[in-house]
């Protein structure tokens, strides 16, 4: 079961800032902190916003009125210091000076190979920040507007100090993000320099989370800006491969692309499907979603919270949250958690900012937490097959049965670990059928893991008529089967 942490680096120095009474950079952070996220059974660290940006995106994160409201929302005392631009309008492929540049971060890569910590970053594809140096030596590398274009879509368009009119990155669906110039993926020019970008942060790192990986598939692209594009992933990620066989592309992906992305060579994508249906669908949805192909599934990843979406405290209840991390996390894929999840956070930090005001503990979500992330050590959940169980009516007339997810992890001597979970806000009950390869077994006993408790079945009574289960609302268990059985 492998997972992944997302740490927001530039807040976190900025703490270790506070507290040290002197700026932090990379080598600053305590072996205590890295050995935390050893304890926690973690295999990526994802660090955010290592990359150098420049003045003129740090300003428009300055200037822009609505994006500062959100910033004091959840920072009320945020002064100009706190806004140092976003982490994705990147200016160069270095590691930022105030970060301790290429150095500190090799020195923390290897501090995290020590304790078997594998270490991601951004690579951001689509687009650079307003004052990346190509903008003056090779302007062909972007997307060129023209006059009649800046004064009909002033919020795509901009023009640069050097007088040109580009376009600002942007997807075919929503304005141009203005902190950020297009790059142009119609240029041989261009898919060969971000080649070699990427061949270059692949000697940094052991994985790269891809911003937007779809908005430079050709055909997205073409839609976006009316020109026909090359390839690229196809032909960049088997390159970065032959020098690097293990290293890692995890793809943030939406518009049901993730299939696509997964056959041009991506390890991982983004599983936005799921955690939308957690949030707001049915239990038949979720089970419609994973009846997809187990090769799919495994490549997905399934998260509650990132930097982009609301922190998941907000959004659920706890009873609601945990049956939802459940169901997320000891499913099939990587499993993605998010710096202060945790923990119970509730204010959500832009990667524009780099403060964030403390906050309590939720001690009923951290230990919830913490008992999950041992359980994803469980031998079946390593070694084990997934497979999605049916739930049938407790008795004839009784719908309830619907409301309940069920599927079961299997290792190879024939062991389960088995997951019920009552998705909704009232009681339900079902029977679960299980069948049970050792011929050798009468009784088949089993262990909640999470909730605690034992209970037993007959062998026979576990396939027909099925174990039966009552639940209140988002009540789960997870069954691990004993040596006793």
């Amino acid at each position: 079961m492998t997972s992944l942490y997302q740490v927001n680096i530039r807040a976190l120095l900025r703490d270790l800032s506070q507290t040290n009474c002197r700026p932090a950079t990379l080598d600053d952070l305590p072996d205590e902190l890295l050995n935390q996220w050893q304890s926690l059974g973690i295999h990526w660290i994802w660090l955010l916003s290592v990359w150098q940006t420049g003045e003129a995106s740090k300003l428009i994160s300055r200037r822009q009125a609505t994006w500062r409201q959100e910033f004091q929302a959840a920072l009320p005392d945020l002064d100009d210091e706190d806004i140092q631009g976003s982490g994705f309008a990147i200016t160069s492929y270095r590691v930022h000076d105030a970060l301790g540049g290429n150095a500190a971060l090799a020195r923390l890569r290897g501090r995290l190979q020590e304790r078997g910590l594998r270490l991601m970053l951004d690579f951001v594809p689509n687009h650079v920040g307003l004052d990346h140096p190509w903008l003056d030596t090779d302007p062909d590398l972007f997307v060129v507007g023209t006059e009649e274009a800046l004064e009909r879509r002033p919020q795509n368009y901009f023009r640069h100090p050097n007088g040109t009119v580009f376009a600002h990155g942007r997807d075919p669906y929503f304005p141009g993000w203005i902190d950020t110039a297009q790059l142009d993926f119609s240029s041989p020019k261009l898919v060969e320099r971000m080649q070699k970008e990427l061949r270059n942060i692949a000697t940094l790192c052991d994985g790269v989370r891809c911003d937007m990986a779809m908005l430079v598939l050709p055909d997205i692209f073409e839609k976006t800006w009316h020109r026909p594009a090359l390839p690229f992933w196809s032909e960049a990620i088997p390159a970065v491969k032959e020098e690097h066989p293990d290293f890692c592309f995890m793809a943030e992906v939406y518009w049901s692309r993730e299939w696509d992305l997964q056959q041009l060579g991506f390890d991982y994508c983004y599983d936005k499907i799921l955690y939308d249906r957690l949030l707001r669908d049915s239990p038949e949805s979720i089970r419609l979603h994973w009846q997809a192909d187990e090769s799919y599934q495994s490549k997905l990843v399934r998260f509650l919270e990132n930097h982009d979406e609301p922190r998941i405290r907000n959004l659920l209840s706890n009873p609601q949250h945990f049956a939802a991390a459940v169901l997320c996390y000891l499913s099939q894929g990587l499993k993605f958690f998010h710096e202060g999840q945790l923990e119970g956070r509730r204010l959500k930090i832009s990667p524009h900012v780099v403060r964030r005001h403390p906050e309590l503990v939720d001690e009923q979500v951290h230990d919830f937490y913490l008992r999950l992330l041992k359980l994803l050590r469980d031998d079946t959940l390593v070694r084990g097959r997934w497979l999605q169980l049916e739930a049938k009516p407790a008795w004839e007339g009784d719908a309830s049965f619907e409301n309940i997810i069920a599927f079961r992890w299997k290792d190879p001597e024939f062991r389960h670990l088995v997951v019920i979970v009552n998705y909704s806000p009232q009681a339900s009950q079902g029977r679960i059928r299980l069948s049970i390869d050792r011929n050798c077994v009468s009784h088949v006993h089993f262990e909640d893991l999470l909730s605690g408790g034992s209970c037993s079945f007959h062998r026979g009574e576990l396939f027909n008529p099925g174990m039966l289960v009552r639940l209140d609302p988002w009540q789960f268990h997870v069954f691990k089967e004993t040596d006793d059985s």
